[in-house]
């Protein structure tokens, strides 16, 4: 299993210009294909309609989405429906060529047209779209040529565009049905059936990129992480996307399967609710002491995570070891905070009080990452230590999206790709820039600074890497000295697969599961 590796990125912004359930089936038609693979995952999606909550996501795992740009195994932006770009001097203007040869799974040809209807669905349908990754002025289509001018200069656009949320669908066909029956795109795989238990798919006779491996791919929704590793070990399933920490014993060293693991993007976090008790940074700092950070990583985790502290994982290079963590581990100091902030236990049950009322925190989660009961129920223990009543509430994922844009929690978890732009910008900004009625973000917990609103101003606008580097390192202490929120640890993660099968291969970027590549072994 690969030990933690720096990934040192480069930023989207510097490609300016770019060139462009058991077996594995049986034998294949003439067309090479072999009958069926069998997967299994967690998934949140209720429907697969891409500009709902994050479902693009899932359209884009399942090898049916595809979007202008990708990203490599060290995150740089390559061509992918787009064969190149380039950005007018005005720092506005970008020009994206669209690949000649494409059609989507339907036959349709892809066009610079149809590739700006599609963008400016995604614009129209979802909130997200224009506050969290770029504004536009204008979009015009001109032969082959995708034109677009954002608003403001963006830097980190082509990575922008590499976001799942602007895959590419064919808006021609009757876009309504997406939800149930899925979209219709450009990836080596079309939908032939979708519940949330369960979505197949089937090669697309279209393809643009060579050979389809499989004629369909099952692939089973398994939210429980014991459970997936024991549908990989029965044969249930060929591949099985992150194995829990506790179950990698089972395949590590076996003849049967392979660990394909990376340090990801990925930070586990806790949100804090600052329009209730922890609105005192005193409160929040007492919180984040009290945990042991670093032993959930090595003891209840394994190994398999590194102990957090800041918004960023030092699997990327934005000044980890450099930044001062004044929230660590200590008791002491914890309970001493409390006392400052104005609680004491006057009635001897272990939970401090203010003005009568005891000091009680609603936890919000989701369970389908192994990891977060764990982290939730340590929480639970550790802050119990200092006098702090926590109440862990299990929710399905879409409904804790409903809780996290109302506010409605104290504490609540979070997984979270941290570079899905290619850098780090979108993600400072979704969190932790203030939310107005001209920001609907996601930073719902009330956390505002200006001096944090400054630097992410500045970084958006900011095209050099050094600087731009300085920026983050710079709002990073700023969010840690505040005491903004709890950051647990930075996973490792992994797919294994049995060795009927090649070609899986697990990339920082989170979103390509099932590709083309994966096929059956000779």
């Amino acid at each position: 299993m690969s030990k933690f590796k720096k990934l040192v990125l480069t930023v989207a912004i510097l490609a300016m210009t770019a060139t462009g359930l058991s077996g594995c089936g049986g034998s294949g038609g003439a067309s090479g294909s072999s009958e069926q693979l069998n997967i299994g995952v967690t998934s949140f999606a209720d429907t697969l309609e891409p500009t709902e909550q994050y479902f693009s996501w899932v359209v884009m795992r399942y090898g049916v989405g595809e979007t202008l740009v990708k990203f490599n195994d060290e995150m740089g932006a390559e061509p992918w429906l787009a064969e190149s770009w380039e950005l007018g001097s005005d720092n506005l203007t970008w020009t994206f060529k669209i690949r000649d040869g494409v059609k989507f799974s339907n036959g349709t040809a892809l066009t610079a047209d149809l590739v700006k209807a599609s963008l400016e669905r995604t614009f129209e349908m979802s909130k997200r779209a224009s506050s969290d990754f770029f504004q536009y002025d204008a979009m015009t289509a001109e032969g082959s040529n995708l034109i677009i001018k954002t608003k403001s200069p963006t830097p980190g656009l082509p990575g922008c565009l590499a976001d799942p949320l602007f895959l590419i669908v064919d808006t021609t066909v009757d876009t309504s049905t997406f939800a149930t029956d899925g979209p219709v795109c450009t990836g080596p795989y079309a939908v032939k059936s979708f519940d949330k238990e369960k979505c197949v798919v089937v090669k697309n006779e279209n393809y643009w990129d060579g050979e389809v491996p499989y004629n369909e791919v099952n692939i089973q929704v398994i939210d429980d992480a014991n459970t997936r590793a024991m549908a990989l070990q029965s044969g249930e399933v060929d591949m099985a996307v992150n194995i829990s920490s506790s179950d990698l014993a089972l395949f590590e060293g076996s003849e049967s399967f392979d660990i394909n693991s990376i340090a990801s993007l990925r930070t586990v976090l806790s949100f804090m609710n600052q329009r209730g008790p922890l609105a005192d940074v005193k409160v929040r700092q007492a919180v984040i002491r009290a945990l042991d950070r670093q032993t959930y990583a090595d003891n209840l985790l394994h190994g398999t995570f590194e102990a957090g502290k800041a918004p960023i994982p030092p699997s990327l290079d934005y000044g980890f070891d450099t930044l001062k963590d004044e929230n660590a581990y200590n008791l002491e100091s914890a309970k001493q905070l409390l006392a400052e902030a104005g609680y004491a236990d006057t009635n001897g049950d272990g939970i401090v009080e203010k003005d009568g009322q005891n000091l009680t925190l609603q936890y919000v989660i989701y369970d389908s990452r192994a990891e977060l009961p764990i982290l939730a129920t340590a929480t639970q223990a550790n802050l119990k230590e200092i006098g702090i009543d926590v109440k862990v509430e299990t929710y399905e994922y879409t409904t804790l999206l409903d809780m996290q844009e109302n506010g409605e929690y104290d504490l609540l978890i979070w997984n979270v790709i941290t570079a899905n732009t290619g850098d780090p910008e979108n993600y400072l900004k979704e969190y932790w820039k203030t939310h107005t009625d001209e920001n609907k973000n996601a930073n719902t917990a009330g956390y505002s600074n200006p001096e944090v609103d400054a630097v992410l101003d500045q970084l958006s606008t900011e095209f050099d890497t050094a600087k731009r580097r300085e920026l983050v390192i710079q709002a990073q202490q700023l969010i840690m000295n505040d005491a903004a929120s709890v950051f647990y640890a930075y996973p490792e993660t992994n797919i294994i697969s049995s060795r009927k099968i090649t070609g899986v291969e697990m990339l920082p970027a989170d979103y390509y599961w099932l590709t083309k590549e994966i096929k059956p072994a000779q």
